[in-house]
C-alpha cells in the first residue's frame, strides 16, 4: 500500500578527504529511516552526495599537485564507495560539480540578484580558512572561530550578499509556528536565541580570492560561495529550475526531513530557508540535527595508527555489525562513542549471544525434535505465551514511534530487547524437557512455533538496520512473509512448514586475540606514518596542518629597536587589514631598522599574540638560515598587502 511520498536527505559530504567512521554515521542513520519508510509502504526518495567547491579544496589540490577536479573525483569516489560498502540505498548521489547542478545554481543566483535579494558590496571581517566562513568580533568564541575553534584573520574582499535581514521576521514566525521544523527542541532554541533574535546580518554568497567554484555569469571575477551552491543540491537533484521545474521536483519537494550534523544546523535552518523564501519555494518540513560520534577518550590520529574507517571496520566485523553498532551506540541528543573494545563487546553480547544464539538454537531444536517441520496442533496458550505475543506487537509500535522521532538507538534497543525476551521464553518453557515426554509434543510444537514466528518478527524489524542479517534470518526460517503489514497480528508464519538449516549468524569474536591483532596493525600504521612523515629528521605536516597557518604579504611601515632587548626589532606592518600589526623579531643582529622600512615581507598572521620584552607581538616574519650565524629575511616585491601565501 502506497502511503505517499517521503523525501529524505543527508548533508552532502565535503570532499576534503576520505571520511572516517564518525562521518559514516549519518548515511547509515538516514538509510535506516529510508528503509523503514519503504517497508511501511512510502514512496521514498533518498538523496546523498558530495560538496566539491571552495578554497579549502583548491588548497588541497595544489598541495597534492593535481587539478581541483581530479582531486574531488578521487575523494568523491571514496565517499561513494563507503556508502555502497555500508549497503545504503540512496536513490541519487549528487555531486556539486555535476554540470546540471552548476547550471541551475547559476540560475538561482541570477534570479535572486534580479529580485534584489542579492547585492554587491564589500566584506571586511574575520575569516576562518578551514570553515570558509566570515565572522564578526561578537560572533567569535574566545577569540576564535565558533564552529571549529580555529584561528581567524582579518580579511577584506568584494562580494555579493544575500539579504538575510529582509527575511528575519518571516523566518522567525515560521519557526515559532512550526514547532517541529527544527528538531530536537534544543537546536530550535539555540537557533532562535543565539542567532535569529539577536539580528541576522546579510550573508556573503560570492568570493573573489579563489576560482574553484561556480562562476557568477554576469561578473566573472566572482564564484558562487558554498551556501547557495551546496544547499541548493536538495532541489537541483530533483530537477528544480527557476524557469520551470520537472515532475520529480513537483512530486517530492518539500523534503520531509534533512538529516544533518549538529554543527551545520544554522546553515540549514537560517540560510537555506531564506534562500527558499526568496525563491518563493516551500520550506522543508523538518531539519534534524543529530549528535556526533566520538572516538572514545582518545582522539584519532594517523601518528597513533588508530584512525577507524568504515570500510576497514566492515572488513573486520562485517557490514551489518558496523551498521548495528553505529545505530545502537548513538544517543538521541548526546554525542556517542566508538572504540574497538566496545565494538567487540557489543558484537559478542548482542549479535552473537542474543540474536545469533536465538535463531540458531530455535532452528536446531526444530530440526532435532520435528525433522525441521512443525506439525499443526491446537494446544492452548500456556502462561508464558500471551506475554511473548503481546511483546512482539508492542515492539513494532515501539520501533515505529522511536524511528519517527529519530530515536534510532531506542528503536534498535526495542528490537534487541524482544530478542532477549525470546531467549528468556526458551528458558521459561524449557523445550528440551518437553521433548522428553511424548504427551508434551503438542506443547513443544507450540513453543517452537511461537519462537519461529517471533524470529520472523525480528527479521522484518531488523531489515531497516541490518538488511543482510534480516535476509539471512528469513532464509533460515524458510519464510518470505517479511512485509510490515504482516506484523499486524502474531501468527503469519505458515503451519506445517519446513524451516531451513541452522547456520551461525555471528561467530563470537575472541576479544583478546582481535585486540592484539588491532594493536599490531596500529603499531605498523604508526611506524609507516612516521617513516613517511620524516625527512632528514624533520617531521612533515599534513595539508590540514598547513591550512592552519595563515601566511600574508605585508609592508614594513616602521621599524625601531626594542630598548630592553638587543636582539629584537619592533616592526609595524601593513597587512592589508586596515589596521597596523606589530611584530617583534629577533633579527637586530643582521638588520638595521632602515634596512627593513618599505620592504615587503611574509608574516604568519594567525600566530597567537605574545609579549616580548614589553612589546605585544602579533605574528612572526619569515626568515631563512643563510649560513653559519647568518639570517636573511624573505623579501617579496610587487604584491598587494594581505595577499595569501599558499
Amino acid at each position: 500500500m502506497n502511503k505517499g511520498k517521503f523525501y529524505i536527505t543527508t548533508a552532502i559530504a565535503y570532499t576534503s578527504r576520505k571520511p572516517h567512521i564518525g562521518n559514516s554515521y549519518e548515511i547509515v542513520l538516514t538509510d535506516a529511516i529510508a528503509r523503514w519508510k519503504r517497508l511501511q509502504g512510502y514512496d521514498v526518495f533518498f538523496l546523498t552526495g558530495t560538496d566539491e567547491h571552495g578554497q579549502k579544496i583548491d588548497e588541497y589540490a595544489k598541495s597534492a599537485g593535481v587539478t581541483p577536479q581530479t582531486y574531488v573525483d578521487k575523494v568523491a569516489g571514496e565517499i561513494r564507495a563507503i556508502c555502497d560498502k555500508l549497503n545504503t540505498t540512496y536513490d541519487k548521489f549528487i555531486r556539486t560539480t555535476d554540470p546540471a547542478h552548476e547550471k541551475i545554481v547559476q540560475k538561482i543566483f541570477n534570479k535572486l540578484y534580479e529580485k534584489g535579494d542579492i547585492y554587491k558590496s564589500e566584506y571586511e571581517g574575520l575569516y576562518c580558512t578551514p570553515c570558509e566562513s566570515f565572522w564578526t568580533e561578537s560572533q567569535l568564541k574566545d577569540g576564535k572561530c565558533p564552529d571549529c575553534g580555529g584561528e581567524v584573520h582579518p580579511a577584506k574582499e568584494e562580494a555579493y550578499f544575500l539579504r538575510l535581514s529582509k527575511y528575519q521576521k518571516q523566518l522567525e514566525d515560521y519557526i515559532e509556528e512550526n514547532a517541529t521544523f527544527i528538531y530536537p527542541e534544543s537546536r530550535k532554541k539555540e537557533m532562535l536565541n543565539n542567532f535569529i533574535k539577536p539580528g541576522l546580518q546579510d550573508l556573503c554568497v560570492s568570493r573573489t580570492s579563489f576560482k574553484w567554484g561556480i562562476p557568477v555569469t554576469f561578473d566573472d571575477k566572482h564564484v558562487i560561495y558554498v551556501w547557495i551552491d551546496a544547499l541548493s543540491n536538495y532541489i537541483t537533484a530533483l530537477g528544480y529550475d527557476p524557469d520551470g521545474s520537472g515532475d520529480l521536483y513537483k512530486k517530492y519537494w518539500p523534503a520531509d526531513v534533512h538529516i544533518i550534523g549538529k554543527d551545520i544546523v544554522r546553515f540549514h535552518t537560517i540560510y537555506w530557508p531564506i534562500i527558499l523564501m526568496a525563491l518563493g519555494e516551500p520550506l522543508p518540513k523538518q531539519v534534524y540535527g543529530h549528535p556526533w560520534l566520538l572516538f572514545g577518550e582518545d582522539k584519532m590520529s594517523k601518528s597513533k595508527g588508530n584512525v577507524i574507517y568504515a570500510d576497514d571496520l566492515c572488513d573486520l566485523i562485517g557490514v551489518d555489525a558496523v551498521r548495528y553498532y553505529l545505530l545502537s551506540e548513538m544517543p538521541h541528543a548526546n554525542d556517542g562513542s566508538i572504540s574497538y573494545g566496545t565494538i567487540i563487546e557489543r558484537y559478542n553480547s548482542d549479535l552473537a549471544n542474543t540474536l545469533g544464539n536465538l535463531v540458531n538454537r530455535t532452528i536446531a531444536m526444530t530440526q532435532k525434535y520435528f525433522g525441521g517441520v512443525l506439525p499443526v496442533n491446537d494446544v492452548a496458550d500456556d502462561e508464558f505465551d500471551p506475554a511473548l505475543k503481546a511483546a512482539a506487537l508492542q515492539t513494532v509500535q515501539k520501533a515505529d514511534d522511536a524511528i519517527n522521532t529519530y530515536h534510532m538507538a531506542d528503536a534498535v534497543d526495542a528490537v534487541m530487547s524482544f530478542a532477549k525476551l525470546c531467549n528468556k521464553y526458551i528458558d521459561q518453557t524449557m523445550p528440551w524437557s518437553l521433548a522428553k515426554c511424548e504427551a508434551q509434543k503438542g506443547r513443544l510444537s507450540t513453543v517452537l512455533y511461537n519462537l519461529t514466528e517471533s524470529i520472523r518478527f525480528l527479521a522484518v524489524l531488523l531489515s531497516a538496520f541490518m538488511p543482510d542479517t534480516s535476509k539471512a534470518i528469513g532464509a533460515q526460517i524458510n519464510c518470505d512473509i517479511l512485509s510490515y503489514d504482516s506484523l499486524s497480528a502474531f501468527g503469519a508464519y505458515p503451519l506445517n512448514h519446513p524451516v531451513g538449516t541452522p547456520v551461525p549468524l555471528f561467530a563470537r569474536i575472541d576479544a583478546e586475540k582481535m585486540m592484539a591483532e588491532i594493536a599490531e596493525k596500529q603499531k605498523a600504521a604508526a611506524a609507516k606514518e612516521k617513516k613517511f612523515s620524516e625527512i632528514e629528521g624533520v617531521a612533515q605536516i599534513t595539508i590540514d596542518d598547513f591550512a592552519k597557518v595563515d601566511l600574508r604579504v605585508a609592508t614594513v611601515t616602521d621599524c625601531v629597536p626594542v630598548k630592553r632587548a638587543k636582539k629584537l626589532l619592533q616592526l609595524t606592518l601593513d597587512d592589508g587589514s586596515g589596521k597596523p600589526r606589530t611584530v617583534a623579531s629577533g633579527i637586530a643582529k643582521w638588520y638595521k631598522p632602515e634596512d627593513l622600512i618599505s620592504k615587503q615581507i611574509i608574516v604568519v598572521a594567525n600566530l597567537k599574540p605574545a609579549t616580548l620584552c614589553g612589546v605585544e607581538s602579533s605574528g612572526m616574519i619569515l626568515a631563512a638560515d643563510a649560513g653559519e650565524d647568518d639570517v636573511k629575511v624573505v623579501f617579496v616585491d610587487g604584491l598587494p598587502n594581505g595577499a595569501k601565501v599558499r
